[in-house]
């Protein structure tokens, strides 16, 4: 959960020489949302090769290895699918900007008129409104990129495409081989994990609470909320792919 700041400390954050320095730094980047995204899905994904394997009574060894080959394939698919969405979405921001570019050199008047439209919105009027329109219009970037934020709703995105994949990669490669340890463990000696299945189960929900527990502490939720959450909603996924696992058997 964030930490809440006394107000004189926030005075002191809110300072002139305080505001510049922050806004001076580079911006940072989270990919919270990659990593959250990779974990959920390889301890899903894994887990449900482990159920699927198990409910339809396969030994460990075999488990094993569907499970590590499903792993990397599935961890390397979702990272290429992850790089090409973010470098799609990226050349969308850009052709956006274009064409916005190419409306303020072809019909600046009817893009003055949108700004003064957008600003009138907000509740401007009057002398204010027009000096803000002088003000935007009179630098050709500044007005290109007004007009992406409050016409087109794009804000900044610094993302970079191969580092949003590598975190979706690290996180389905890391987390998602939790399921699979106890056979791993069971696949060089029997005797050194009695239940596999049952440990397996065990890892998986604490790397969902883990997982929604890491995430509460970014977006300052309740830890044991998060937790709870993502279990809940990974424990129903994880469930289902058992029970198909089960329902195969019985077919077969």
């Amino acid at each position: 959960m964030s930490v809440r700041r006394s107000p004189s400390s926030l005075r002191e954050e809110h300072s002139p020489e305080a505001i510049a320095q922050r806004l001076a730094e580079p911006r940072s980047v989270s990919y919270l949302r990659d990593f959250i995204y990779g974990a959920i899905d390889g301890t899903v994904t894994t887990f449900a090769v482990v159920a699927g394997a198990t409910g339809a009574k396969l030994g460990a060894t075999v488990v094993v290895i569907m499970g590590l080959a499903n792993l990397l394939a599935d961890g390397l698919s979702m990272a290429v699918s992850n790089y090409l969405g973010t470098r799609a979405e990226q050349d969308q921001r850009e052709r956006a900007r274009q064409r916005e570019r190419r409306h303020v050199r072809l019909v600046p008047e009817g893009e003055r008129e949108e700004i003064r439209q957008l600003f009138a919105a907000k509740g401007f009027a009057g002398d204010d409104l027009e000096r803000i329109v002088d003000v935007i219009t009179a630098d050709e970037d500044r007005w290109v990129e007004t007009m992406m934020v409050e016409e087109l709703g794009y804000g900044p995105d610094p993302t970079v495409p191969w580092r949003a994949a590598a975190a979706t990669f690290a996180a389905f490669i890391t987390v998602g081989l939790l399921p699979l340890l106890p056979f791993l463990l069971d696949a060089v000696d029997d005797d050194l994990v009695p239940e596999p299945f049952a440990w397996s189960t065990v890892l998986t929900a604490a790397a969902f609470f883990a997982v929604g527990s890491a995430k509460a502490r970014v977006v300052g939720q309740q830890w044991w909320r998060s937790g709870l959450e993502t279990l809940l909603v990974g424990g129903a996924a994880a469930a289902v792919a058992y029970l198909v696992g089960v329902g195969l058997d019985q077919v077969v």
